[in-house]
């Protein structure tokens, strides 16, 4: 039995345990667990390293300062202390109850609580630009990130690749003693190199980190993620119903964690940790959805209102603050049918325990490093959000990947599937109008860098040995701000050079300043702002902001020229919540702010501008390892195939799988590409070929080819065909399955919708293609030789 292995079985089986025995949000017995798991650890390194009798007598080596050939590592200063960095995803700034939400998050409320909370913290408004300015400690359009990776354009500061000039926390730290490990979210590798031949030099392992657990992509499914370890995709287990990402991310971390204090706890560790919760989908174990039953029965506007009081009593926000009003494109919640009021409060039930599920689940990590006489010397950073609230959905989402294909469900079809929001047979997210109550008291949320509900998010800071007195922290803080804060933490100055590639300058601004003085003035006092075209500028509590022109959840809009956005001033000295434009009052002000947006942009590359989301999402803005090429060859296997490393569904786009049938009983999957809620299969059932083409997870644009009869014994070639229909526009097509060149079944395809999944060969994918049916199994009586996939030439 091996080391790596015993570690996560026990980590396993106790939370396991924990999952079926959990009645509050407290975490139960943890003394318990921590010793069932540190001693399980304990015993294997001591099992491992024993030596046979014999080997008793051998002479000892000299201590390590006495070697004179061996390469020595690298020494961390004297008292660095262990740093854990957590940033969630899209939790808005009000969302936690210790920032006055009314969602339970005990972990980081008692981090705020016991340490120092920061109510002036900002990020990007967007997931990879947020990541890479919290990596780098650089502005993220000065390390090619001004969009996520998946809008990245041929500018330099929309790349989406982070040079080598700007080394991140893990490998800065890796270079002065620390071990490192990145657990959960990666969205800064470019989307055309996270295929299985790579390049791999933008992974987690490449930027610093020794270990990397998680997915490569903007979201996750809870229960069935495309799972990396390092470089190698990995599946999660088939046969566990209680299974979840957050809670298999926190026993990897923990088994990462335990085996580097048995082996190496002589040396600080950095651990980032990057749950994929609250992005969507919205998704949590039934238990813990039953929790929030009723519990946002009041609505959006009531909520809203509640936590602004809460802000207040707690003293998170001053009492002059205001309370930005709904936007009008947002209904009220009273204007709503009782239908849709329940769907829409099942929805926020959801969402609310998939943040207090992943809260619970830090708590464990948490309480390990106190069972462990660890916490103390731990410097803890946990950034509640990377952004604001996602309102990128008006009416919530029962598939978000249809939405990513422009179709966006009924209010039938979501009260259709309201008994399942939540479960593996839902990819949903919220209403907007959730994501504005939990950015209370600002304006907008997500994508929105122009305004506060984009930028701010909740910020907690603990170090027992270092923080004395816990407390408010009232000075402006910015994402690029924390690694200049860990290195001054640690003793380290950022280098010159690294890896021979000498290094942009750090944007960013320690915040240790504000550990001890409360009332500090800041020293962050400006900071520019840009995000899908929306951006601001901010000088010393003057903030000048442009009116977004195109809300997050309107993927219809037409392109907008960003440099036609109107201005607004606003001077938060005095208006904590953004509440009063004031640019009428104040015109020189507002110039001289645009002039200081115009100098940062033309420094940190922001310019070109561009405001319209979905013309970014075309494929054509990057690289394409495929580009030029009409014929591609996969074979079977376990390999993983990003979207990026197929070619995508199109008229004129054929597949033909190469098989040898031993029986009329042949059966198994041939090809598949994603799951139900959007992908398409080529398979035997009972020898029988079929293709099942299930774009958008909606019955009615299902298509079904099979054939009449079972397949005869021997070599044949099945292929799957879309050609052009003249007659039916510019995205129909006529979909026909044939057996070695036979047609045997067609059908008309009115559009054509694109399948944005990973695919796999001569295997099973990793979830279900409908519904109510269980995913088709391994290949039976059946062998697939290759699978070849043509592309009609380009005219």
């Amino acid at each position: 039995m091996s080391l790596a292995n015993l570690p996560l079985r026990c980590a396993r089986d106790d939370s396991s345990e924990l999952h079926n025995q959990e009645e509050t949000y407290a975490m139960i017995s943890p003394a318990r667990r921590c010793r069932q798991l540190v001693g399980s650890v304990l015993a294997t390194v001591l099992c491992a390293q024993a030596l046979p009798a014999g080997a008793q007598s051998q002479p000892a080596s000299p201590p390590a300062e006495h070697w004179q050939a061996y390469p020595q590592q690298p020494e961390a200063p004297k008292g660095a202390p262990n740093v854990l960095l957590i940033m969630t995803d899209d939790v808005g700034f009000s969302a936690s109850a210790s920032f006055g939400g009314a969602i339970p998050t005990p972990a980081f409320d008692q981090l705020a609580r016991e340490g120092l909370r920061y109510n002036q913290f900002h990020t990007t408004a967007m997931c990879s630009p947020t990541r890479a300015a919290l990596l780098t400690g650089r502005n993220h359009h000065a390390v090619g990130s001004g969009a996520i990776s998946n809008l990245a354009t041929d500018e330099p500061g929309y790349n989406s690749v982070i040079p080598d000039s700007a080394a991140t926390i893990g490998r800065v730290l890796q270079l002065n003693g620390y071990d490192t490990a990145w657990v959960g979210k990666n969205h800064n590798t470019p989307v055309w190199e996270t295929g299985p031949t790579g390049p791999f030099n933008h992974w987690p392992n490449a930027m610093g980190f020794d270990y990397f657990y998680g997915f490569n992509a903007a979201m996750a499914d809870q229960f069935s993620p495309e799972l990396v370890e390092n470089r190698n995709p990995i599946d999660p287990p088939a046969n566990d119903p209680t299974y979840n990402f957050d809670r298999d991310a926190a026993d990897r971390l923990l088994r990462w964690l335990a085996i580097h204090h048995t082996v190496r706890g002589d040396r600080p560790f950095f651990a980032y940790w990057a749950p994929g919760s609250m992005h969507s989908p919205h998704q949590a174990p039934a238990d813990w959805i039953a929790r929030f039953k009723g519990k946002f029965d009041m609505g959006w506007d009531k909520l809203r209102e509640q936590t602004f009081a809460r802000q207040k009593q707690l003293g998170i926000i001053p009492q002059d603050a205001v309370l930005t009003p709904r936007p009008a494109a947002m209904p009220a919640w009273d204007s709503l049918t009782p239908e849709q009021q329940h769907v829409a409060s099942r929805m926020m039930e959801v969402a609310a325990a998939q943040l207090a599920q992943c809260d619970y689940q830090i708590g464990r990590v948490i309480d390990w490093l106190k069972q462990t006489g660890q916490f103390d010397h731990t410097l803890v950073m946990f950034i509640q959000g990377d952004n604001g609230a996602s309102d990128e959905s008006l009416h919530g989402a029962n598939n978000e990947m249809a939405s990513l294909n422009g179709v966006e469900p009924s209010d039938k079809e979501l009260e259709q599937g309201i008994d399942s929001h939540g479960s593996g047979d839902s990819f949903g997210n919220y209403p907007a109008p959730w994501a504005w109550a939990t950015n209370t008291p600002f304006q907008w949320g997500k994508e929105v860098a122009s305004h506060l509900g984009g930028l701010r998010d909740a910020l907690a800071i603990s170090w027992p040995d270092r923080i004395k007195q816990s407390g408010l922290r009232t000075q402006f803080g910015h994402v690029i701000d924390i690694a200049p804060t860990i290195y001054e933490a640690a003793g380290i100055t950022a280098p010159v050079s690294v890896d021979g590639v000498k290094q942009q300058p750090i944007d960013g601004t320690s915040m240790v300043y504000s550990f001890d003085h409360p009332d500090a003035p800041s020293r962050h006092t400006e900071q520019y702002f840009e995000m899908l075209g929306n951006r601001a500028y901010y000088s010393n509590g003057w903030m000048a902001s442009t009116t977004p022109e195109i809300a997050p959840w309107d993927r219809a809009h037409p392109p907008v020229d960003a440099n036609s956005f109107k201005w607004e001033l606003y001077d938060l000295n005095r208006d904590y919540s953004q509440g009063k434009n004031i640019a009428a009052e104040f015109p020189a002000k507002l110039a001289q702010l645009r002039q200081k947006f115009d100098a940062a942009a033309a420094q940190y590359k922001v310019y070109p501008l561009g405001s319209n989301l979905m013309t970014r999402l075309d494929p054509s803005n990057r690289p394409n390892l495929l580009a030029g090429r009409t014929h591609f060859t996969y074979y079977p296997g376990d390999t993983r195939y990003p979207e990026n490393s197929v070619p995508a569904l199109a008229r004129g786009w054929s597949v033909t799988a190469h098989i040898n049938v031993g029986s009329s009983e042949a059966r198994g999957t041939l090809v598949v590409q994603g799951d139900q809620f959007g992908g398409h299969a080529l398979t035997l059932e009972n020898g029988f070929a079929q293709y099942l083409y299930n774009p958008t997870g909606r019955t009615q644009d299902r298509v079904r080819l099979i054939a009449q009869s079972p397949i005869a014994p021997g070599p044949h070639d099945i292929t799957v065909r879309f050609d052009p229909d003249s007659t039916g526009g510019p995205r129909a097509a006529v979909a026909s399955l044939l057996i070695d060149g036979t047609g045997v079944d067609r059908q008309k395809i009115p559009v054509l919708y694109r399948v944005l999944h990973a695919t796999y060969f001569g295997r099973p994918g990793l979830g279900k293609l409908l519904p109510s049916a269980p995913p088709s199994g391994p290949l039976t009586d059946v062998s697939l030789s290759s699978v070849d996939i043509e592309l009609a030439p380009r005219k």
